[in-house]
């Protein structure tokens, strides 16, 4: 890579410097003015002019507002139907993250899950409603990125090898039986992170990983991004987007990428959308619908709330990720000298999950890890489609919740060891206690017939056929005698064979409480019972042989 002049190329992030500074004023006289014409001591507020007239500087103050880091502001979620305090607190701390962890009010051990942030010029609090999704389930962390421009020089640089670093290293912090969700960009060098775990054999590899929108091979239907990176050298992108933090920034002088780039770029891409959803505001401003309003105003907040990215991180994923598909054609290298082997993943299930809309990462990009993760069975991959959302659908709003989420803590919990083991003693249990709700009607139909000796036949086929078959009927049988109601099924028995066996099942039930009383008035037709079913039981086994 060519060197870049300190001076030649930091025009844009001088001017987005200027632009602010200038706007201030202007901002703030707007908003004076904005709230002298909503004032209700304002003889003129309520007429259309004035109403116009405010929700247009209202709007004006908003779009050129500079945002900062916003705070997740998640104090409370729901576990068990009731509502459990949330505590946020920072686990370790490293140069440029520090791994967040949502501390819930509960006993409950729920699995863990460290949600891998994009450091794409967003702030990691723009997978806030991912976070929110995702707490009444699971035990869940983040890496929270640093905003490069308040890193100073002498930190040190950071690029993509650095990045698979620390995700290696919070992993072992967090331990085994973790798993993992990777937000977009960062599904390739998460991926590599568990590839060099597996091959090193590391016992904190996680247990499952999902991707979510995440390029991991971009020639498959390339979007504008992807078409961008590919048209395009490395060279050029370093001589037109990087940067050098300006001068009252702890980062000053740091080559970086700027976030403001890729929130233009961004809003580039969509600017219809973005123009239409500001036209709406203004409606809304207009006509007093304030939660429309304040939800227009929380989502820009955080969509205009962007960071800076060290050029040597940017520089290497667009040559690594997007021009090269190193990872794709298993020829990416680790540190310059390791290749990434990711057949050698074998205990780490893997989720992808794709958006139909998605402009970012297109249809096939992040399905397509499960064909170069040759070394897992299918029984360890899942892959799901949305209809019907894009980029930031995948992992937030309404379908998400709705849809996505729940599919990610089935594939999670599916691949949890103790609610493995769980999850296998739970239909063994339904079925012995399932029978348990209708089991009244059987002792029920016991009572009938044992009481009337002429209709035992009928009742001596039903008890014949399980003993004169070795099918799975004799097994659902022992299953329900467990359950008391049922237990007065044994006065059957003695109908279907010798009193040898019949004599320990007409034993049980006369112990059993729910039973007692009916077995104890229909004793003696049971008795006389016995003496006729032989006959009977005798003459219906032979047809049965026969068949």
């Amino acid at each position: 890579m060519t060197s870049v002049n300190v001076g030649e190329y930091d025009v844009l992030y001088q001017f987005n410097e200027m632009q602010k500074l200038a706007l201030s004023p202007v901002r703030m006289a707007a908003q004076i003015y904005s709230q002298l014409l909503k004032s209700p001591f304002n003889p003129v507020s309520d007429t259309p002019q004035a109403q116009t007239l405010a929700a247009g500087l209202d709007l004006f103050s908003e779009t050129t507002q500079y945002h900062g880091k916003p705070a997740f502001g998640l104090t409370s979620t729901n576990i068990d139907m009731r509502t459990v305090a949330v505590t946020e607190e920072i686990v370790h701390r490293k140069t440029f993250c520090q791994l967040k962890h949502f501390k819930r009010d509960t006993t409950r051990k729920d699995p863990k899950l460290l949600i891998v942030a994009p450091m794409s010029g967003h702030f990691a609090t723009l997978l806030r409603g991912t976070v929110e999704t995702m707490m009444p389930n699971h035990d869940v962390y983040i890496t929270d990125w640093r905003d490069a421009a308040n890193v100073p020089v002498f930190e040190g640089r950071f690029d993509l090898d650095d990045y698979i670093d620390y995700i290696i290293d919070y992993l072992e912090i967090l331990g085994p039986d973790t798993h993992v969700m990777a937000v977009c960009q960062p599904g390739v060098p998460v991926l590599a992170a568990v590839a060099l775990m597996s091959e090193d054999n590391n016992p904190n590899v996680p247990l499952s990983v999902t991707l979510m929108g995440s390029p991991i091979d971009t020639r498959r239907h390339p979007t504008e991004p992807c078409k961008l990176a590919m048209n395009h050298s490395i060279e050029w992108f370093e001589h037109t987007v990087i940067s050098h933090v300006p001068l009252g920034y702890p980062g000053a002088f740091r080559r970086v990428y700027p976030g403001f780039l890729q929130l233009s770029g961004f809003v580039s891409m969509n600017f219809g959308r973005h123009m239409e959803a500001h036209i709406k505001q203004f409606d809304h401003l207009v006509e007093g619908d304030g939660d429309s309003a304040d939800r227009h105003r929380a989502f820009y907040a955080e969509y205009n709330a962007v960071m800076d990215l060290t050029a040597e991180y940017y520089l290497q994923t667009i040559e690594t990720v997007f021009q090269k598909q190193a990872l794709a054609k298993g020829e990416m290298m680790y540190r310059g000298d390791r290749l990434v082997r990711t057949d050698l993943i074998k205990k780490t299930a893997l989720m992808t999950v794709e958006g139909e809309l998605d402009d970012i990462s297109g249809i096939g990009q992040t399905v397509a890890a499960h064909d170069i993760c040759t070394g897992l069975p299918d029984s360890m991959k899942t892959h799901y489609e949305q209809k019907g959302v894009g980029h930031y659908g995948v992992f937030n709003g309404s379908k998400f919740r709705s849809t996505i989420a729940p599919r990610i803590s089935d594939f999670i919990l599916n691949h949890e060891p103790h609610n493995r083991v769980r999850l296998a003693l739970v239909p063994s249990d339904e079925t012995k206690n399932a029978p348990a709700k209708p089991a009244p009607a059987k002792p029920a139909e016991a009572k009938a017939v044992v009481g009337k000796a002429p209709e035992i036949k009928p009742a001596a086929k039903k008890t014949a056929s399980p003993e004169t078959s070795t099918g799975k009927q004799p097994e659902a049988k022992t299953t329900v005698t467990e359950a008391a109601p049922i237990k007065a099924a044994p006065a059957k028995a003695p109908a279907k064979k010798a009193p040898v066996k019949a004599a320990p099942a007409k034993a049980t039930p006369t112990k059993s409480t729910p039973a007692r009383a009916a077995t104890a008035k229909s004793a003696p037709a049971a008795q006389k019972t016995q003496k006729k079913a032989k006959p009977a039981t005798r003459a219906r086994r032979q047809p049965t042989k026969k068949a």
